[in-house]
């Protein structure tokens, strides 16, 4: 008998060990807890009680318009802040629009709406930025009367920003992150060419962007598909900012699948796949849909780390049109057809992949490779980041023509000599906090 319980209590042991093969930091799987589908539901049903949010319509009436819902969000943002013993401040960012003979056609006063959650390191400069677009339009984007609910497009990537500001605003995180709710996306980009212009001039250290745009609907016209499981997120592979004096090096060293944003996109998969359950972050090599433009493009122009995530499966019955029924078929963006429960799971997945970023320590610096000798092994040497707590870091280690890191090896030294051919392997290292958190791979410059 005894020896039958010994057994079991061995077999419990290993059962349990072997159960837990996913490990998640705490902190973040609490956060991932918080977030409600009922809560982004609220969001979405207030947003569409302004009427039009076209960004050409009222600024000064209290109840309708793009005015009225900037000036709401505002108002969560510092309700938010309330909670966060003073790290977190809001403000809307104002300027005026000429106009330019396109989809501006009088003066307009156009707004981004910022929370900003202050890191907690005084020496780390680093921001993490989320973002969706509160602006709405109809078929015709020049229509500022007509309702146009915008539900979906981009009521969406405005909930999942609110409701990260609602929970991340009570933690604290060493780097800085930024939520934001830009205006003018469907006027062509407008808000978010303004500030990544003002973060180019003035230097911001933003190290990665996520661009929430139309993320909550789960079926598609004319296929018919309909699935929950599944997100889409964009990235750049070569860098348009400076193409032409990175072009000779990107070359001989085989990355044109590594630019900035592509590890972006690489790390949001990983780690918003360990902590979101029936969800696979699908990477799209391309840095948009065909015939269509998001608010992570002006800052990919100029240089920043942006993805855009956007739900599988698009239908266009309910993007930029009327509300109306033609031919049996309900047009518009009624947020009747959304799937909230996906909301929440895309929501998780951009909280847990900013909060993992925004608590791991900084890029290690001068990671270098060593090429000097013919070897079969790959030496490489780095020192410590910046800023940051390390306990270690990972090397990661992929074969030339896979699209994800194969391997992650731990070591708590400033460098390693691996079995693998540099010839036939990419290599990154990532720094990793004293809880865990891995921050983002930096691949190798060539030492001779």
């Amino acid at each position: 008998m005894k020896k039958i319980t010994i057994l079991i209590l061995i077999f419990s042991v290993f059962q349990g060990i072997a159960q837990k093969t996913i490990q998640r930091d705490p902190v973040i799987e609490e956060m991932v807890a918080q977030i409600s589908s009922d809560s982004l539901k609220a969001h979405i049903n207030k947003l569409v009680t302004f009427g039009t949010r076209s960004t050409l319509s009222t600024t000064t009436d209290t109840k309708k318009g793009i005015g009225a819902a900037r000036n709401w969000v505002l108002g969560r943002f510092q309700e938010f802040a309330k909670n966060s013993e003073g790290r977190m401040t809001a403000k809307i960012e104002n300027w005026m629009l000429k106009p330019d003979g396109k989809r501006v056609d009088k003066e307009q006063e156009i707004g981004n709406v910022m929370g900003i959650l202050k890191g907690t390191d005084p020496t780390d400069d680093r921001i993490f930025l989320v973002s969706g677009h509160i602006d709405s339009r109809n078929s015709n984007v020049m229509d500022r009367e007509k309702d146009a609910p915008g539900a979906n497009d981009d009521g969406s990537g405005t909930a999942v920003v609110i409701e990260l500001a609602r929970i991340m605003s009570k933690t604290k995180f060493p780097a800085t992150v930024i939520f934001l709710v830009v205006s003018g996306e469907e006027q062509g980009l407008l808000g978010a060419d303004y500030l990544s212009q003002k973060a180019f001039d003035e230097k911001w250290n933003i190290e990665a962007i996520l661009n929430n745009d139309i993320c909550g609907s789960n079926n598609s016209n004319e296929t018919n598909i309909i699935d929950n499981t599944r997100i889409r997120i964009f990235s750049e592979g070569l860098p348009i900012y400076e193409i032409e004096k990175r072009a000779s090096s990107i070359r001989n060293l085989g990355q044109e699948n590594d630019g900035k944003a592509r590890q972006v996109a690489r790390y949001a998969k990983e780690i918003g796949e360990r902590y979101v359950d029936n969800l696979e972050v699908v990477m799209v090599y391309r840095n948009d849909r065909f015939l269509r433009g998001g608010d992570h493009t002006p800052f990919v122009n100029r240089g920043f780390a942006a993805v855009r995530i956007t739900e599988m499966n698009e239908n266009y019955e309910h993007q930029h049109q009327d509300v109306r029924t033609e031919k049996g078929i309900r047009y518009g963006d009624l947020a009747e057809f959304m799937d909230f429960e996906y909301l929440r799971k895309n929501t998780a997945m951009n909280l847990a992949t900013l909060s993992n970023l925004a608590k791991a320590p900084a890029t290690p610096q001068n990671v270098t490779i060593d090429t000097k000798n013919l070897t079969n092994t790959s030496t490489l040497f780095w020192q410590a980041p910046k800023t940051g707590k390390v306990k270690g870091y990972y090397v990661l280690v992929r074969e030339t023509y896979q699209p994800f890191w194969q391997k992650k090896i731990f070591t708590t030294k400033n460098g390693i000599v691996l079995p693998y051919s540099k010839d036939h392997y990419f290599f990154a290292v990532q720094a990793v906090s004293e809880d865990g958190n891995e921050g983002l791979p930096i691949l190798p410059k060539v030492g001779m």
